[in-house]
């Protein structure tokens, strides 16, 4: 991801040949790229505080009979 894109350059293909890239480069990342782009992804999805916040924390009390 830290490639420019090539403006010149114009490859024509189906969704199904994409989409096989994709899985063939994301099979082949270095775990610290996958793991920054899910963060990425995580912080434009849901804010800054998905990623620097702390795990919210629920208790549920139950009546035992």
């Amino acid at each position: 991801m830290k490639e420019r894109m090539n403006r010149k350059e114009v490859q024509f293909a189906t969704s199904e040949e994409l989409e096989a890239k994709d899985i063939e480069y994301w099979a082949n990342a270095p775990i610290k790229e996958k793991l920054e782009t899910i963060t990425y992804l995580r912080e434009c999805f849901y804010g800054k505080e998905a990623t620097t916040g702390r795990l919210f924390r629920l208790f549920r009390f139950v009546e035992l009979k």
